[in-house]
């Protein structure tokens, strides 16, 4: 998990790579790194106007500017 792009509480864009995932477009805050499997790190990521998690690749990510 060293090799993590993302940290714990920073806050980042979602843009999910499957069109029938529907996302907002709003911040997400990273809650934790989940356990590396396969090619790409995932991550547990939350926004505030939703009352639910999501798991997220790294991929999909992007620093909030």
């Amino acid at each position: 998990m060293s090799n993590a792009k993302f940290k714990i509480g920073q806050m980042v864009s979602f843009r999910p790579v499957r069109a029938s995932v529907p996302a907002s477009l709003l911040e997400y805050r990273v809650q934790r790194l989940l356990p590396h499997e396969g090619r790409e790190q995932q991550y547990r990521i939350k926004s505030v106007a939703e009352q639910f998690e999501r798991i997220a690749r790294e991929s999909e990510l992007s620093r909030r500017v």
